[in-house]
């Protein structure tokens, strides 16, 4: 006998619920005593303006344009299982509802935040028992994915495989770090993109005619409103919210909206992806000799809680790395600056850090030493057993000056021009150039030098 428990699961989607409740599968709504009634009034905006089609999606068309990946799939009536990668209200969960729509599919929402292996379990043998029954598939919408441990995402793996449920995961963490491959494997991955300045004007617009009247803005202050949302619709949407609900009065400008909403929280993990993305782009806009976005990044991880500490040694790094000789004051002054920031703290102490940053970035660039060192470690591993010539060996034993040690070295300083060319490198081994300084800053005056000297060098050879 048909179990009809979860017959409101299956089928067409019924008239707008709020987020985070499954579609109806027949016509008649959810029906759901305990919990309060869901009307205009107490709907969220954000939840109001939900796009009920895939073209009124914002900001995808890379995935839902005409030949966007998504709309091909759907044409060829084929959805695997994906992993919508992006940052907070991108719109993830809509794509994920109205995939469900339009492939025909059951849909099925949990969160990775309140779900267990119970949750899941169940949600499979739902999927599963619904499949048998009608032929019909289960998009399973997994919020917050990355939250589960690798033992659960493993979970998925037979469902995934058999076709129990498509599986539309959404995460705002970088996939490659945040599941495991197997899973990866079975799935396609999916950047979203955050909302660029045209995406927030159309949601602000769609706003406005849902509320039959503009926002009380001045150009200024709309400019700053969809600044504050920082690529994140939900956010704007909820702005908007306030906004609306204020006394009909003057047009705010930026400082008048300063006073009534707030700017959205800077989004930064010390611990995760965005950390390395922007100690990336600091340190490569040093390298480019950019010294403006040098300082915008600088400023940026500051501004999102890291620690200065953590960018004064990859400063410090930088330095030694992609400075090296070509400025050899660039090292010190970057020991300095960290010593700087240590004796006076914060906030007097990030000016050192960013008088390094300039300095870093306008200084001449030079790795030669770093790829030097990298040789001639790997010099080392290749040729460990030889030992230095017998010439500068130190003779500190009759026995030692009797079978050779220190015979025949010549003293720099008695030398003309304090330099004897002698070899110091192994006798068994060919003489190895791994310095070799560029053309840049003071490395010039040092390339002239060494080419001198392998000249006296090259003279002595028998």
């Amino acid at each position: 006998m048909r179990d009809d428990s979860n017959a409101d699961l299956f089928g067409a989607p019924p008239p707008r619920v709020g987020k985070g409740q499954a579609y109806a599968a027949s016509p008649r709504p959810v029906v759901t005593p305990s919990a309060p009634e869901i009307t205009r009034q107490t709907q969220p905006l954000a939840d109001r303006l939900r796009p009920r089609h895939l073209d009124e999606v914002v900001g995808q068309d890379h995935l839902l344009g005409p030949s966007g990946m998504l709309s091909q799939m759907l044409r060829r009536n084929t959805l695997p299982s994906l992993i919508l990668w992006g940052g907070p209200g991108c719109g993830k969960t809509t794509i994920a509802r109205l995939l469900a729509r339009e492939a025909k599919l059951r849909f099925e929402q949990i969160s990775a935040v309140f779900s267990g292996v119970a949750d899941l379990k169940k949600a499979f043998e739902t999927a599963s028992r619904f499949q048998q029954e009608t032929g019909r598939g289960t998009l399973l919408f997994v919020d917050e994915i990355h939250r589960f441990n690798r033992a659960q995402q493993d979970g998925f793996l037979p469902y995934v495989e058999r076709g129990t449920v498509i599986l539309i995961g959404a995460t705002t963490e970088n996939p490659s770090f945040a599941l495991n491959g197997a899973l990866l494997s079975r799935c396609q991955v999916l950047a979203l993109n955050r909302l660029d300045d045209n995406g927030l004007e159309k949601l602000l617009q769609r706003a406005e005619q849902e509320a039959e009247r503009g926002l009380p803005l001045t150009e200024d202050g709309r400019a700053s409103l969809r600044a504050m949302a920082d690529g994140d619709g939900r956010y704007l949407l909820n702005l908007v919210e306030q906004i609306q609900a204020l006394p009909e009065g003057e047009s705010l400008d930026t400082a008048g909206l300063a006073t009534v909403v707030a700017r959205r929280a800077v989004l930064y993990d010390k611990d995760r992806e965005e950390h390395y993305n922007l100690i990336s782009a600091l340190h490569k806009s040093l390298r480019g000799s950019d010294p403006d976005a040098g300082l915008y990044w600088f400023a940026r991880m500051l501004e999102g809680g890291e620690d200065p500490r953590y960018i004064a040694r990859r400063l410090t790094r930088f330095a030694a790395e992609d400075v090296g000789m070509a400025d050899p004051a660039a090292l010190p002054l970057a020991v300095a600056a960290w010593e700087t920031y240590e004796r006076l703290g914060s906030p007097e102490g990030e000016l050192a850090l960013a008088q390094l940053v300039v300095h870093l970035a306008t200084a001449p660039k030079s790795n030669a030493v770093y790829r030097a060192y990298n040789q001639a470690r790997k010099l080392a591993r290749e040729t460990g057993s030889l030992g230095p010539p017998h010439h500068i060996r130190n003779a500190s034993t009759k026995l030692m000056k009797s079978i050779g040690y220190g015979k025949g070295y010549e003293y720099d300083h008695d030398t003309e021009d304090g330099f004897s060319g002698q070899n110091y490198f192994p006798d068994e081994m060919e003489r190895v150039a791994l310095y070799q300084p560029t053309d840049r800053g003071q490395e010039r005056e040092i390339r002239k030098n060494l080419d001198r000297q392998a000249a006296i060098r090259a003279s002595r050879r028998p």
